[in-house]
């Protein structure tokens, strides 16, 4: 018992003892009802003809207080592989200071908009797992991206003709907004795992072994990102959960370099620490597994394949099952952190 008080006193330190600066974007996410909106353009064009610098123009309707309104975005495809491999892109949108002042948007001139990837059965079931693994770390960490979801009507320009899709999808503040919040900025060097902040960087390996993502790299900021803050420490921040066994997309493979089978086996990539350290994270996640449960099943009656969120669950559980077995925890993650 009093090594549980411990560490839900340190889990409390670590989440109370630094400063967050609220910003005019936080409005945006605070709420959390699916936004609706409406999308219009051309998912060859937005593959083919946009990158880093350029952009389509376009606009986004969106519904506010029950009554529809538009606002100019600017938008361009992201990620390589999505990019190659999806029908629906991820968007990096843009929107002007004198577009977005006054509205719900207020202070949101960059966010990522995540789309599912194919048009298949799957694709709505495949975003909520997804945007739930984002939830998720949000129990688990102060240090997160925030995100809101959106029902989206996309209409997609067909010669003369055009096609709807009804899609799912979110959005994910800017790394600018966590750069305002916490003092910091978002750094693009390599920094070794072990010169991290350590709390930080086991949560975020536990966190990683939890969903079964093997597709990252901390050291190189692969999909993730790397915040220096204010008390000058290095926080990993992990985003893109698709390529995971949380989500399991049809289209998913497991790691070649690690020889794994599928998505769904799992591997613990965290960097050895301090046997203290490492148990105190541990209970940090027992002490937070009935929210994430809860979390989780408030989501369950939005899916459209009743057993692809029970295939989530399972996986979610067995997490659980090894981290609160002494044995397991010590063989399959203690065991198995890396020394270089």
């Amino acid at each position: 018992m009093k090594k549980l008080i411990n560490s839900i006193i340190s889990f409390l330190i670590f989440f109370i003892g630094f400063s967050q600066k609220e910003l005019d974007s936080d409005q945006f996410y605070a709420d959390q009802t699916p936004m609706e909106i409406k999308l219009n353009y051309s998912n060859k064009s937005m593959k083919k003809n946009t990158n880093d610098s350029i952009y389509v123009k376009t606009d986004l309707a969106y519904n506010y207080q029950n009554e529809w309104k538009s606002i100019p975005v600017e938008l361009r495809a992201r990620g390589n592989f999505r990019r190659a491999k999806c029908y629906f892109p991820p968007i990096k949108m843009k929107i002007k200071k004198s577009n977005y002042k006054n509205t719900i948007f207020d202070g949101n001139k960059k966010m990522k908009l995540v789309l599912p990837c194919r048009t298949d059965d799957e694709k709505n079931d495949n975003i909520l797992k997804e945007y739930l693994a984002y939830k998720v770390y949000e129990l688990v960490s102060p240090y997160h991206f925030k995100t809101r979801r959106v029902n989206i009507e996309f209409t997609e320009p067909k010669g003369k003709k055009e096609k709807k899709y009804s899609l799912k999808g979110f959005l994910i503040e800017d790394d600018s907004k966590l750069e305002k919040r916490f003092g910091g900025r978002v750094v693009e060097q390599f920094v070794h795992p072990l010169a991290m902040d350590g709390a930080g960087s086991v949560q975020h390996a536990i966190f990683q072994y939890m969903i079964g993502n093997t597709d990252f790299s901390v050291a190189y900021q692969h999909n993730g990102k790397l915040l220096y803050n204010a008390e000058k420490k290095f926080i990993p921040l992990p985003y893109d959960f698709d390529m995971t066994g949380w989500v399991d997309p049809s289209y998913g493979f497991g790691n070649p370099t690690l020889n794994l089978s599928s998505l769904t086996e799992r591997q613990y990539r965290g960097f050895k620490r301090d046997t203290e350290l490492m148990n105190e994270i541990r209970d940090q996640f027992l002490t937070k597994k009935d929210q994430i449960i809860s979390i989780v099943n408030s989501m369950k009656s939005e899916f459209d394949n009743e057993s692809a969120f029970d295939e989530m669950n399972e996986f979610m559980m067995s997490f659980f099952s090894i981290i609160e077995d002494d044995n397991k925890f010590n063989k399959e993650i203690v065991a198995q952190a890396r020394t270089k």
